[in-house]
């Protein structure tokens, strides 16, 4: 296909389309004349992970072309791509008391052992979780009891995510798959969340009025 078909069946616009060829984030197509080129099914799903990289993973443009590059290989390491590519960051962590997040990171380091985990001791998700600690910790909330029981949630809800990222096939599936899962993810366990929460405080403390 000619770019401007490859830009139909995509979405994405011919000057963004030439923008990624020049950034080396869409490797180049088949030269079919000195200013003609041809894509195929490679390229409509390079782009669509790179999409999915900008829009859902917001990432920066350098990172992507290395994780890309790390794709790319001949036996791309999947599980370090994708430690790279899936976010951990804290919103306002500026406000958390350092002395407290070094507390909590014990905390969490002792967690990580206890439990098995295979997780590197300079994973980002180590800190991030030390930062939510401690930001707990400041406003007086007690979360000894929670941590161990969303440990325990989480460890099956990240099988459930892997077999998701599997069925995908190949690195790039993958990649793309465990971008959209954990960042959509994150927002539908949220919205489930939410809905569990409201049945079970229906539950616990009854329905008034036209509250349901």
């Amino acid at each position: 296909m000619r770019i401007a078909e490859l830009s139909r069946h995509t979405g994405v616009p011919v000057p963004t389309i030439k923008y990624y060829l020049r950034e080396g984030l869409l490797p180049a197509g088949e030269l079919t004349s000195p200013n003609q080129a041809r894509y195929d099914d490679r390229h409509v799903q390079r782009l669509r992970l790179v999409r999915v990289l900008l829009d859902i993973g917001r990432l920066p443009i350098a990172t992507i072309r290395q994780l890309l590059a790390a794709l790319d290989e001949p036996d791309p390491d999947v599980h370090k791509v994708l430690g790279h590519a899936l976010p951990s960051a804290v919103a306002n962590k500026d406000s958390i008391d350092p002395d407290a997040v070094r507390r909590e990171r014990q905390r969490i380091d002792e967690l990580v052992q206890k439990r098995g985990w295979l997780v590197g001791p300079e994973a980002p998700a180590r800190q991030a979780a030390a930062e939510v600690l401690a930001a707990f910790e400041q406003v007086g909330a007690d979360v000894s009891m929670l941590l161990g029981q969303y440990a325990d949630a989480v460890e099956t809800i990240a099988v459930y995510d892997l077999q998701f990222v599997g069925r995908a096939g190949t690195p790039e599936g993958m990649l793309h798959a465990a971008v959209v899962g954990s960042i959509l993810g994150d927002s539908l366990l949220a919205a489930l969340r939410r809905m569990a929460e409201e049945h079970e405080s229906a539950k616990k403390f009854g329905i008034r009025g036209d509250d349901c």
